[in-house]
């Protein structure tokens, strides 16, 4: 597979960068590239090019960037809210949502999920992110915030033309996780579900539930099946909506 290498967006644009540091040595060291190979340079907004190892020194390396590379993007936007998980919990389902191609994961305080994020923890969230975007081969690094307010909802939402909720109370012959046209927001609760007054809300303000199929999974499970199901039926051509 070849190697992805993430800069920052004001690098993109040069002509030759340097690398060090724990990208030096993950490139060069554990994974060998060497004078005269290709990889994808990426800026983590969305835009790629194909990159040749021109020289490697001691402690750092120098590749000159070429042409426009694939993106490696899904076709629509999907974003993720979820409720508020445990730190390594979360840091599983960033990392996993990166990989099938998630645009956004927020954290946001439910009834049955009233978490905190201690000091840092979205900067970390947000280094597994970035680490899982050199390791899947994607452009763009999701963004990961929180933790929200339950009044924020209509407003994390607002962008997108289909809002759906994972709904523990929809029976297995209910509706099906697709893509709306102008993106899909796909909102996880807690374990446990929605309370009813949530549940209501959610309903009256015009999210559609759906449903997963008989078992009972953990929330981050949920979001990351949920998502993938968007997304499959995004790049595999079926129809949307």
């Amino acid at each position: 597979m070849t190697a992805t290498l993430l800069v920052e967006p004001e690098r993109f644009g040069e002509t030759e960068i340097f690398v060090e540091g724990e990208a030096f040595r993950h490139l060069f060291r554990a994974r060998r590239l060497a004078a005269g190979e290709r990889l994808r340079v990426v800026d983590g907004q969305g835009r790629a090019r194909w990159g040749e190892v021109a020289r490697v020194e001691r402690a750092r390396a120098f590749i000159r960037l070429a042409e426009p590379a694939p993106p490696n993007e899904p076709k629509l936007r999907v974003e993720l809210l979820v409720a508020t998980l445990r730190p390594e919990r979360a840091s599983w389902l960033v990392e996993k949502a990166t990989e099938v191609g998630v645009a956004t994961v927020r954290f946001l305080h439910t009834e049955r999920a009233p978490r905190t994020f201690g000091p840092g923890t979205l900067e970390r969230l947000r280094r597994v992110a970035a680490a899982a975007v050199e390791q899947c081969g994607r452009a763009r690094v999701p963004e990961v915030t929180g933790i929200h307010g339950w009044t924020e909802v209509p407003a994390l939402a607002a962008d997108v033309s289909q809002r759906l909720f994972l709904d523990t109370e929809q029976d297995r012959e209910g509706g099906t996780c697709t893509a709306g046209e102008l993106g899909t927001v796909l909102f996880t609760g807690p374990e446990g579900g929605f309370t009813r007054g949530e549940r209501e809300e959610l309903l009256a303000g015009g999210w559609t539930p759906v449903g997963l199929g008989p078992r009972v999974l953990r929330t981050e499970t949920a979001a990351l099946v949920g998502a993938a199901a968007v997304l499959g039926a995004v790049d595999s051509g079926r129809p949307t909506g």
